[in-house]
């Protein structure tokens, strides 16, 4: 698994969760949901958000574009 698909499984999965203890807890967990898109929205326009330096520094890596790891797509 690499960096981009654990973010958006976590993502997901935090947001389904919110939505449950919003429904049968209490409504203020679906601040929770706002606090995934609010860094979600900003990681679209920095890309980083605090889950993706968790992620790589438990060792996974992020996404290539490319099937063989040992060419660059950079496009260098």
């Amino acid at each position: 698994m690499n960096v981009e698909r654990a973010l958006r499984l976590t993502a997901g999965t935090v947001v389904l969760l919110s939505l449950a203890l919003a429904h049968y807890l209490s409504p203020n967990w679906l601040w929770m949901i706002a606090f995934v898109g609010v860094n979600l929205l900003q990681s679209a326009f920095t890309n980083w958000c605090p889950a993706m330096s968790i992620f790589r520094t438990f060792g996974m890596k992020d996404a290539s574009c490319c099937s063989d790891s040992s060419i660059c797509c950079s496009g260098k």
